[in-house]
């Protein structure tokens, strides 16, 4: 089981009622923050990792997207790791914890603060590839993934994942 812990926005495009469970969930990943942006008119979503700072956009969202949101978050993670390389046991271990997950509201403003750096990243190559629908969305990621974050030590958020699955 795994915990979102989301925006106000997000949990109200959600209709989800957040859970108070705050007990920490011990995991390969442990829990994700995510936040509904607007792009170019359109409902996206910036999903990071609180504790390797892994960071997907997931753009495009209509209002049937969010009732089913946690198969879009798994799809999304599974392409997305797939794209980094990760090998199949991997990703594997990964997805086995995301089965179940439940929402909450946001508990980290470091992670947040981390977010809006990303957001400003992510906009500024959204324009330079000439737009939403022109910008290559598993290519943003990896470039998402490739930002040196002073969160996490000044390393890079795939690296710092890579080195949390290595064990498996």
């Amino acid at each position: 089981m795994q915990l979102i812990c989301c925006t106000k926005k997000l949990l109200k495009e959600l209709d989800a009622d957040p859970t108070d469970n705050v007990e920490p969930i011990s995991s390969l990943l442990g829990r994700w923050h995510a936040n509904l942006i607007n792009i170019e008119r359109r409902k996206c979503v910036l999903i990071t990792n609180d504790s390797t700072l892994f960071t997907m956009f997931i753009p495009f969202l209509r209002k049937p997207d969010f009732r089913k949101f946690h198969y879009i978050f798994t799809e999304h993670l599974f392409k997305n790791l797939l794209n980094e390389g990760f090998s199949q046991r991997q990703i594997e271990a990964v997805l086995n914890e995301h089965e179940q997950i439940l929402f909450s509201k946001t508990k980290s403003r470091s992670v947040l603060g981390s977010m809006n750096e990303q957001k400003i990243q992510l906009e500024w190559e959204i324009r330079f590839n000439g737009g939403l629908k022109a910008a290559p969305l598993y290519e943003l990621n990896k470039k998402l993934n490739r930002n040196l974050l002073s969160a996490i030590g000044l390393k890079y958020p795939v690296e710092v994942l890579q080195e949390r699955l290595k064990t498996i």
